[in-house]
């Protein structure tokens, strides 16, 4: 790890619009456009590690709805729709890959048009496997600071999504393994 008093790019961003719109406020670039780097490496990171192992964030995000939803294992798309804060006709999408992997199977109530979507025992260890390497490789990519920086980065970070949340009026729900919902579909 460098260290973290050294200029970057990220500084060199920040003079230049410093220089070419003075009086513009540009101290956000620090942090925001940092942490945009950042999700976009651990990203990247994510989706190569899923691909490795033939799955992809929309399947991650599905299997992981169900399987921390506890026993049985079982919800209706609705409840996945809002869960996943994706359309109704994207959850259909997804549980067609899956269900035609071996990963859920449909069941339909009777007298109601409600369908309940449950983890196969092939999706159950799916998704274990696939949550247990996303979350390994995750701690392993934050062994480059301590235990005492990780817990300050974390409360920062709290800090700092609850106070946006709060400000744009979004609500903060989970996605997948650890990564926050949007309406387009992560």
């Amino acid at each position: 790890m460098t260290d973290a008093t050294s200029s970057d790019s990220i500084d060199a961003i920040a003079e230049a619009w410093k220089r070419e719109l003075p009086g513009v406020p540009v101290q956000s670039i620090g942090i925001v456009t940092r942490v945009w780097h950042i999700a976009k490496l651990l990203g990247d990171d994510r989706a190569r590690l899923l691909r490795s192992r033939h799955a992809d964030m929309a399947t991650l995000d599905l299997l992981s709805t169900l399987r921390r939803h506890g026993r049985p294992y079982r919800m209706t798309t609705r409840e996945l729709a809002a869960a996943s804060l994706i359309t109704a006709g994207a959850i259909t999408q997804r549980v067609d890959r899956a269900e035609a992997q071996g990963l859920v199977k449909r069941s339909g109530r009777r007298d109601s048009r409600t369908v309940d979507i449950e983890l196969t025992p092939l999706g159950h260890a799916t998704v274990d496997d696939l949550v247990a390497a996303v979350l390994t490789r995750e701690c392993q990519l934050l062994d480059g600071l301590s235990k005492d920086q990780q817990d300050h980065l974390e409360h920062t970070l709290r800090l700092l999504l609850q106070h946006l949340s709060g400000l744009l009026g979004v609500e903060q729900r989970p996605g997948h393994v650890g990564h926050p919902a949007t309406g387009e579909g992560a």
